[in-house]
């Protein structure tokens, strides 16, 4: 495989045997939430894998990449071309359906508005949105109403995974004020609503 069409992953795997002991124990911390554990900020990554700063700019060298900018570059790079797959895959489906079948008609309504929704995201809102919510200074409540609690929930479970000091608030409004009560100045909170947004959801979020 050529080294332009490698994931990060493979890279690991490939300098693998070339890594110190300090780098492999970051290695290995990257591929275990792989890719999430990349997209954060270089003192996370680091904080999280207990090794220095030095250690995650040294092994992102060796991994071909001249900064931690880059190497995120790549890594989101990799995650666009996953987004992509499945719209690739839809000429497949309509091989094996009439272009006026419910899958297809369905799959062309989700692929639209995939793409409108990426198309309306500010890349420098979303990595600002992604760095508060990797910051692990800062404790992060997840919040789900009526209809999205489970897509909070959702979000919760892989962020356990990421990061410690994260909570699923339930999505009972009279159970928030026990919530907020412990919540400090700076703390993280991501609410899910969708239109025409609940009243509680609003509140909770001003």
């Amino acid at each position: 495989m050529a080294i332009a069409e490698q994931t990060i992953s493979d890279r690991i795997h490939g300098v693998l045997d070339a890594l110190t002991r300090a780098e492999r124990q970051l290695a290995q911390s990257v591929l275990e939430n792989y890719p999430a554990s990349g997209l954060g900020p270089l003192t996370a990554l680091a904080k999280d894998a207990a090794v220095s700063v030095p250690t995650v700019a040294r092994m992102v060298q060796k991994l071909g990449y001249k900064s931690y900018s880059e190497f995120q570059a790549a890594l989101r790079e990799e995650l666009r071309a996953k987004v992509k797959t499945p719209i690739a895959k839809h000429d497949t489906w309509a091989e094996a359906a009439p272009s006026g079948h419910i899958l297809n008609r369905f799959t062309d309504a989700v692929i639209d508005n995939i793409r409108l929704t990426l198309g309306q995201i500010d890349p420098d809102a979303f990595d600002h949105a992604c760095d508060l919510m990797t910051n692990q200074d800062h404790h992060l409540y997840i919040v789900g109403g009526r209809i999205t609690h489970t897509l909070a929930e959702y979000l919760f479970l892989h962020m356990q995974v990421i990061r410690p000091n994260v909570t699923h608030v339930q999505s009972t409004s009279n159970t928030w004020p026990h919530y907020l009560l412990n919540a400090k100045e700076g703390d993280v909170f991501v609410i899910f609503d969708v239109r025409r947004y609940e009243n509680n959801t609003l509140k909770l979020a001003e």
